[in-house]
């Protein structure tokens, strides 16, 4: 098997004169030489390849070889006592919480918590950035197909989906969350068996080209989930105000890392500065073939069509940060209803958050009191559209073709 995915185009990408001029104003402006070296292009790019044998061997023995509500049964066991509280735990089971129970080397506890106190004080504006951004990606077939085939992000069921990945970041970035018995420590849990079960489906599918792609749900890809939690915000958050400084940006870098830990994302090489996470996001970029078609296209017009029944300010609001935080080529080439004036909502929030923010970083008490606001207005936006209802992060019955 070959493990250099036949849509990778890095080299090729990388040595045309837009891609030269781009890195050439970067530096110039910003001192930021995006080029990544040849062996982290290699590794990122093998990581296409890596799945989580770990979580696989337990979904094998247990949700297959026995009945899956007796793996959930174990699981649930498992996250509130530990492997040890169950009888007769399966090996798979012991191997899988026995790598989560050791900490890491590189575990900086209060850098976690530092880094989760910076992704909640960015509010409910967060979720709407993050939705948005994710629609560049969907022009590649290796993060689409998984989402078009599993029907995920499909119709009716986008916004639902949507909801329960915005409980996910509530759950994690929640104080404590991540320690044993946390409810981010199991939501991370669940989401990677979930993984597991639409990796395996998909997979198997006529339609999945693991040589163009990998495997679905890859390391890869899942890396690049983590940046778009982490260094993303805290680049394009500052458009709407926020000044999180290198140290918060760093710390965020920290914490999407102990979560993407939890969920089995073990990349090659994961970034330790802004400067290397930029570097992951131009590998990113220009490695793309753009080929996802009809199945991307079908995802970003759900995705921006999602709150078009909640009331005119919803939907202006939602539809206004997609248009505002999607490059124009993106929304063009997918055909996502204007946003009119609400394209500038986000910009409008701009001398509210600078001052609150600015205030904030002068007065050390209105630190914890930002984080009560923002963690209150997060809270809100799910309940508003979800209600009281947790998230289940159960994978789908089927596939939809």
């Amino acid at each position: 098997m070959s493990i250099r995915p036949t849509e990778f185009r890095y080299a090729d990408h990388e040595a045309r004169p837009g891609a030269r001029r781009i890195r050439r104003v970067v530096e110039a402006l910003f001192g930021l030489d995006l080029r990544p070296s040849a062996e982290h292009v290699a590794q990122f790019r093998d990581m296409y390849y890596d799945a989580d044998p770990l979580a696989e061997a337990f979904v094998d023995e247990v949700y297959l070889g026995r009945s899956p509500s007796e793996g959930r049964a174990m699981l649930d066991a498992a996250l509130r006592g530990g492997a040890g509280s169950v009888e007769n735990a399966p090996r798979s089971l012991r191997a899988l919480f026995a790598d989560l129970d050791e900490a890491p080397a590189w575990l900086d506890r209060e850098k976690v918590a530092h880094g989760a106190r910076v992704f909640r004080r960015y509010g409910p504006e967060m979720f709407r950035l993050a939705g948005a951004v994710t629609l560049e990606a969907y022009s590649e077939s290796s993060v689409a197909k998984p989402l078009a085939l599993s029907g995920g992000y499909q119709g009716d069921s986008t916004r639902k989906r949507f909801l329960e990945t915005v409980a996910f970041w509530i759950a994690v970035s929640a104080p404590g969350a991540l320690e044993l018995g946390g409810e981010g420590r199991a939501a991370a849990l669940r989401v990677r068996i979930m993984h597991v079960f639409v990796r395996r489906r998909v997979a198997a599918h006529r339609e999945w080209n693991e040589d163009a792609w990998g495997v679905p749900i890859s390391q890869a890809d899942a890396l690049l989930t983590l940046l778009g939690g982490s260094v993303v915000p805290g680049v394009l958050m500052r458009l709407l105000g926020h000044r999180p400084s290198r140290a918060d940006v760093e710390a965020t870098l920290h914490f999407w890392r102990w979560v993407g830990h939890l969920m089995g994302v073990r990349p090659r090489w994961y970034p330790a500065t802004i400067e290397e996470a930029m570097q992951i996001l131009w590998i990113a970029r220009l490695k793309g073939v753009r080929r996802a078609g009809e199945d991307g296209q079908r995802l970003c017009r759900s995705y921006a069509h999602a709150f078009d029944d909640v009331g005119p300010i919803d939907r202006g609001l939602h539809v206004g940060f997609t248009r505002f935080f999607l490059s124009k080529q993106t929304y063009e080439a997918n055909e996502l209803p204007p946003a009119g004036a609400w394209a500038l909502a986000p910009l409008a929030m701009f001398p509210f958050v600078f001052t609150a923010e600015t205030l904030r970083r002068r007065i050390p008490v209105l630190d914890g009191v930002a984080d009560r606001v923002a963690t209150h207005r997060a809270r809100r936006f799910y309940e508003r559209y979800a209600g009281k209802k947790p998230a289940t992060y159960q994978p789908p019955a089927s596939l939809t073709r």
